[in-house]
């Protein structure tokens, strides 16, 4: 069996992704990936300037794709991540894809996310789990 590689990825067309963590590494390369596809990607992000630079990054690689949104979450905040998944289903009643790729890494000083939870396991593990979870009914269920 030949080793997997994005020619494997199938036509995305008329779907609608989301990837958290959109603005570099694996994030970004699914982002860039899922467009090259054909899929409307929206790009989740905390730092909208640096999201700026992957969206270039993304029309460059996939010219004939759809230009990707920029929306920002910071998972960091279940206030932020309650208002995107609003904003987001308002446009998007259907959301075929979601990838949960975001997350923190810090290590020193023990630092808490805005709602008072350990960073790593607020961003990485919380923040992920609500918005799947406000996203649930969004979420496109392939039978």
């Amino acid at each position: 069996m030949a080793a997997w590689n994005t020619r494997h990825i199938p036509h995305q067309q008329g779907r609608t992704a989301v990837v958290t963590g959109a603005n570099s590494g694996l994030g970004l390369v699914t982002a860039t990936e899922l467009a090259r596809q054909g899929a409307k990607v929206v790009l989740a992000v905390r730092d909208t300037a640096a999201s700026e630079r992957a969206r270039a990054a993304i029309r460059a690689a996939a010219p004939g794709a759809a230009a990707p949104e920029v929306r920002e979450l910071d998972l960091a905040s279940l206030e932020s991540v309650r208002a995107f998944s609003k904003g987001l289903t308002a446009e998007f009643p259907t959301i075929d894809l979601l990838m949960n790729n975001a997350g923190v890494l810090m290590l020193g000083p023990s630092h808490t996310t805005a709602d008072g939870f350990e960073l790593h396991m607020g961003t990485n593990m919380l923040g992920h789990f609500a918005l799947t979870g406000l996203l649930l009914d969004s979420l496109s269920v392939v039978p």
